[in-house]
């Protein structure tokens, strides 16, 4: 059952907010959120991968990732659900082991024709850098979510290659290949 969440008016400076429409149903994008086995293939900005990944999906459970660059690099980063509303709302807390705050990330979902628009935000950030810093790693994990999406959704939502190790799975690399390519070949044929 979720627990309803108000959310809470922030100054413009302290607010990460975006849309992001990926190319697969709702139900499927939220797999993809509450499975430990998915996240791995996906979470986390280009050039890092999970080396651990923690989730006890309810509202009250908590969530642990350690974010890796290297053999002898550990970002750790947890929090705590607090709404959940499968699969159109989600917030947890988030806390970063490098920075001295938390933060709620607050994600809807809707669907429409097969495709899910995710509206995210996470506040309150205490300076604008630290909001832009995490603006990048969230855009750059999320590109990478959609390119796992789109193997997971043509495997019927089964797993699809192996957990990201080297900061980007050769999996995501074949997929985001093959639609440059699709894109390429229709961009030659209308022109």
């Amino acid at each position: 059952m979720a627990k309803s969440i108000e959310e809470r008016a922030h100054a413009r400076d302290e607010v990460l907010e975006f849309e992001r429409e990926f190319d697969a149903p709702a139900a499927l994008v939220w797999k993809l959120w509450k499975d430990p086995e998915h996240m791995v293939r996906w979470h986390g900005p280009e050039g890092y991968w999970l080396t651990h990944c923690e989730i006890d999906f309810r509202v009250g459970g908590k969530w642990k990732r350690c974010m890796s660059r290297a053999a002898d690099h550990a970002h750790w980063i947890y929090g705590e659900y607090l709404e959940i509303d499968e699969p159109h709302r989600l917030v947890f807390t988030y806390v970063n082991d490098f920075d001295p705050f938390e933060t709620v990330v607050e994600l809807d979902f809707s669907e429409r024709d097969g495709r899910t628009l995710m509206r995210f935000r996470q506040a309150p950030f205490p300076t604008v850098e630290e909001r832009d810093s995490h603006g990048w790693g969230w855009t750059s994990s999320f590109g990478l979510l959609a390119s796992y999406l789109a193997g997971v959704k043509a495997a019927d939502g089964r797993l699809v290659g192996r957990p990201r190790r080297d900061g980007v799975a050769e999996d995501i690399v074949a997929i985001r290949k093959r639609r440059e390519e699709a894109n390429n070949a229709d961009s030659s044929n209308t022109g």
